[in-house]
């Protein structure tokens, strides 16, 4: 449960990134209402998710999924140019993800927070 909390949090990331974005320095009240909104939900889910996962890992995950969904919905949407090597580079940071999920992350009989 915590990796999927873990995951949401993530996807609240890159709605509130995406929001920021479109807020014009916070000025149109809308994108800023989502901004703040997903911006607590994505801390909140964060904060869950390192009572069991190591923060380390925890927070490389939150920024990699975070930024590979910003800026794979903006490519989507054609605010940004998708290229192979975007894709590519994509690509690297989804299998960082995988791969910090699939390594032990915190040392043989410890718990996060001792």
């Amino acid at each position: 449960m915590p990796w999927i909390i873990l995951l949401a949090s993530a996807a609240f990331e890159a709605v509130w990134a995406t929001a920021l974005g479109r807020s014009d320095g916070l000025s149109r009240p809308l994108p800023t209402l989502v901004f703040l909104v997903a911006l607590t939900a994505s801390m909140l889910g964060l904060a869950r998710a390192t009572r069991h996962i190591p923060i380390g890992t925890a927070y490389a995950v939150w920024v990699g999924v975070g930024a590979a969904l910003t800026v794979g919905w903006a490519m989507v949407t054609g605010a940004e140019a998708v290229s192979p090597a975007r894709l590519v580079f994509l690509g690297g940071i989804v299998a960082a993800v995988v791969g910090l999920k699939l390594v032990p992350g915190t040392p043989s009989g410890t718990t996060p927070g001792d």
